[in-house]
């Protein structure tokens, strides 16, 4: 399987980890100090949707290599692609 080979994204997914990574010791501490389960179950539900956002565009972009390398890259069939990956993208989104 291949790996992440565009800088940019990897960039944006290790990003998008990071925040959810700082949600998840925000909820820690909320845990430590006794706050509502109410609110801790919001504050979960947030990093989850931030961690299947992330999943999603991940996947988005191992499609976007795998198709490009597979089927060969023209400028044309580029921004083909693009558009197609983007409307996945897009439904893949309304499926959380």
């Amino acid at each position: 399987m291949s790996e992440l080979a565009d800088a940019k994204v990897r960039t944006d997914l290790l990003n998008r980890l990071k925040r959810a990574e700082g949600q998840l010791r925000g909820i820690q501490r909320m845990i430590e100090e006794g706050q509502p389960c109410l609110d801790i179950a919001g504050q979960m539900a947030a990093v989850r949707k931030a961690l299947d956002s992330t999943y999603v565009r991940m996947t988005v972009c191992f499609m976007q290599q795998e198709l490009q390398a597979r089927l060969g890259a023209t400028a044309a069939s580029d921004e083909q692609l693009d558009a197609v990956l983007a409307d996945v993208q897009e439904l893949l989104a309304k499926l959380r």
